[in-house]
């Protein structure tokens, strides 16, 4: 079986509560969603087809605490629940990061899910699937990108209403360059919210440069 590739890369995990560990990162091509602030819009389209085996090959080998499946969107490629399923045949940890708009039932056990839900500066706010509040467990993640005041009563309101008995953490990420991290730090604790901030460790390390290590596609 294919999947459409946009790059395979080792890096280190810059969001989540995986932050700081060495990763290896299948970013899947194809996306259903056109938000604003998107930071990976080439991966929307293309994509080079390469097989599960070879994606398999590729990490042989490779010492990284976890593997991250991410896009583009990776749930639209039929592809991605088997991939999922080889890596933790092989004693892989994965997450996988999704746009929070397609059903997360069928997402293998033991794979962590990192589930946005897009805000009104996304354009995309309308996107969540609900049903998937109710799909979260113990070791998932909630993501939400604030860009501006209307983005943090936006995720402020899910806090306290669609999620407020999730036991998945609940991440705040301010947008770099539109939301200060200080002054979003500063509104979580001023509202008493029990999420976590959620800083791009990639920025602090490396600003627009691109700290990753890209493995080669060919299959």
């Amino acid at each position: 079986m294919d999947l459409l590739v946009h790059e395979i890369f080792r890096s280190i995990e810059g969001e989540t509560t995986s932050a700081g560990f060495p990763a290896l990162f299948v970013r899947l091509a194809g996306c259903n969603l056109h938000c604003r602030w998107c930071d990976t819009p080439e991966a929307r389209y293309g994509g080079t087809a390469v097989s599960i085996a070879s994606v398999m090959k590729l990490a042989e080998g490779v010492p990284v605490h976890h593997v991250t499946i991410t896009g583009g969107e990776p749930l639209l490629q039929e592809g991605c629940i088997t991939l999922m399923e080889e890596f933790l045949r092989c004693g892989f940890s994965v997450q996988l990061e999704t746009n929070g708009s397609l059903d997360i039932s069928s997402v293998p056990r033991g794979v962590r899910r990192i589930v946005d839900v897009k805000g009104p500066s996304s354009g995309e706010e309308r996107s969540f699937r609900r049903e998937n509040c109710g799909l979260l467990v113990d070791g998932d993640e909630v993501k939400f990108v604030i860009a501006d005041d209307a983005d943090y009563d936006f995720a402020r309101r899910w806090t306290r209403g669609p999620l407020k008995d999730t036991t998945a953490t609940v991440n705040f990420s301010p947008a770099r360059g539109l939301m200060p991290p200080e002054e979003l730090a500063g509104l979580i604790l001023r509202d008493s919210l029990g999420v976590r901030l959620n800083l791009q460790l990639h920025g602090v390390l490396w600003g627009e440069r691109e700290g990753k290590v890209v493995l080669p596609l060919a299959d």
